[in-house]
């Protein structure tokens, strides 16, 4: 009897511990739980606000959209339309607002909804806000943008944009090359094994939103077997003003310009024995060169001066002249239209008119004619000044900043085409 009652008690006691520990494991759970820490809610903000406050409208400025018919649609009275027209005009121009570009509408979240701010995207990194709630502002803003810094390279086989274009790289990259090697590379006749380097830093909206290349900090070319080093450097901090130099120094910019416009070709040089099929294939001298492009296309200044005419004349038709100093004039014929007129000032590289029509012309082009000492000569045969040399003070901390950076381009191994893809000559023609 006494091992029966001893068994029972011992049950008893087995089932009792059971339960204590299932009840201290509950309870370690449940101060477990109490320990895990909340998740905070994630709050969508962009352009500095809550979008989670208002209902959002995201749309792109259509055809006929003007912004005060957006902001009218979206119940904003008119008289705050009016104040941001009148009072706003250096931080937003409404009348200038492009067909394309993105906006957003925040609106009150009740029934009315009611516009409150309006964002317009002037490019992918810079907006303008017009807040409308209470006393209205206008302000500029930036997003935050990650610089990456990337390395180049490539051997032209084609042309200088397609070696650029094949890894992925940023036109952009293109131009700015064409423009640092401008005064010192022919690019309308780039030659076989032509090579390049770049380093350059990419810009990256949120980590992952491409937002388009810097200018190129340091560069390397070798044409027809010349190298040739470019950096980056500010001359002149109080303009702040930024040219190339090689690793000697010396300023790769000249005080002209190769050519008028960008990425054209020459569809006829200067040529006293000319025969022109506009005049019967007659003998005529050809005074100027001629660079083909597409109608529209901007026509630079190739250096800095004041322009003596602006107008239409005769077989001219549309042209812009300027006088560069005692020594040197330009002119630029057969425009579309002309954008400066008699007295402005204009510098290197500034647009002066589109290429255009107007004269006797059979093809969209602008003849580019240039004065030495009273006389036409040819552009491409004259040695051409240098621009402004780097000042002796600043050459010790010049040669102190580019030795990394020229070290660094020198590492750079090159990306070699197929032999077979190479050409012996190549036109530079976009």
């Amino acid at each position: 009897m006494r091992k029966l009652w001893g068994i029972v008690f011992l049950f008893a006691a087995l089932l009792s511990c059971k339960d204590d520990i299932k009840v201290a494991s509950d309870s370690k759970k449940e101060i477990a739980e109490a320990k895990e820490p909340i998740k905070p809610i994630k709050i969508k903000k962009e352009y500095g606000f809550n979008l989670d406050q208002f209902t959002v409208k995201h749309d792109t400025v259509k055809r006929g959209d003007s912004f005060g018919e957006l902001m009218m649609q979206n119940k904003v009275d008119y008289p705050k339309i009016a104040k941001i027209s009148e009072n706003f005009k250096d931080t937003f121009d409404v009348r200038k607002i492009r067909v394309g570009r993105p906006y957003l509408i925040l609106k009150s979240k009740d029934t009315a909804e009611t516009a409150e701010v309006f964002i317009y995207q002037n490019d992918p990194i810079n907006y303008t806000v017009i807040d409308l709630r209470d006393s209205v502002q206008a302000y500029k803003e930036k997003k935050e943008v990650k610089y990456v810094e990337r390395e180049a390279s490539g051997i032209i086989k084609t042309s200088l944009s397609e070696a650029i274009l094949d890894q992925g790289i940023d036109y952009n990259v293109t131009n700015d090359l064409s423009e640092i090697y401008a005064w010192t590379i022919d690019f309308f006749r780039l030659q076989k094994g032509d090579k390049f380097k770049v380093i350059y830093k990419e810009k990256y909206i949120n980590d992952t939103i491409y937002a388009g290349a810097e200018p190129i900090e340091a560069a390397y070319f070798e044409h027809e077997g010349r190298p040739i080093y470019a950096f980056a450097y500010e001359n002149d901090s109080l303009k702040s003003l930024t040219d190339y130099f090689d690793e000697e120094a010396n300023n790769l910019r000249r005080t002209f310009l190769r050519a008028p416009v960008k990425f054209s070709r020459i569809s006829s040089r200067y040529n006293l024995k000319r025969r022109i099929r506009y005049y019967g294939n007659k003998v005529r001298p050809h005074r100027g060169t001629d660079y083909a492009a597409p109608i529209g296309t901007p026509i630079m200044a190739t250096a800095d001066g004041i322009v003596t005419e602006s107008r239409r004349k005769g077989g001219n038709g549309k042209y812009v002249k300027i006088r560069h100093n005692g020594t040197y004039s330009t002119q630029y014929l057969h425009m579309k239209k002309q954008k400066v007129k008699r007295g402005d000032h204009v510098k290197q590289g500034d647009v002066i008119g589109w290429i255009g029509m107007t004269g006797n012309t059979g093809g969209p082009h602008v003849c580019y004619r240039f004065w030495k000492n009273g006389r036409q000569v040819d552009p491409l045969r004259e040695k051409l000044p240098l621009a402004e040399p780097l000042a002796e003070s600043l050459r010790p901390d010049y040669f102190e900043y580019i030795s990394p950076k020229k070290n660094q381009l020198d590492c750079i191994e090159y990306i070699y085409p197929p032999e077979e893809n190479l050409l012996t000559s190549i036109d530079f023609e976009e």
